[in-house]
């Protein structure tokens, strides 16, 4: 495996969160699309907890987790659609964080 397949691989997670949270941002989708996105950024969430556990970087499993535990979707958060969509960029600007943190440190 190419450096640059595993680098791709590593953010692979990054994109589908900040793929899914910036098709989010359009108002004209259905109600459905957000029930399928809360469990697919939900799962992801769980899965960068999970590897940041095996890192041993404590601080980004509880961010995950509260990331994880916002977008549940067993236990829905409630609010409107404006402050869902502050959410959401707030959510995209930390995974983007995420993403270059992760990248200069595996550098």
């Amino acid at each position: 495996m190419t450096a640059s397949s595993k680098r791709l691989k590593a953010l692979a997670p990054h994109i589908l969160i900040v793929s899914l949270l910036l098709w989010a941002l359009i108002p004209s989708n259905p109600y459905g699309y957000y029930s399928v996105m809360r469990w697919i950024v939900c799962a992801t969430f769980i899965f960068l907890g999970f590897k940041s556990h095996e890192q041993h970087r404590q601080t980004w499993v509880w961010v995950w987790g509260v990331a994880a535990g916002i977008y549940n979707p067993i236990f829905p958060v409630h609010a409107t659609r404006e402050f869902w969509s502050l959410i959401n960029v707030v959510t995209i600007g930390l995974v983007v964080l995420a993403a270059l943190i992760n990248r200069k440190t595996k550098e």
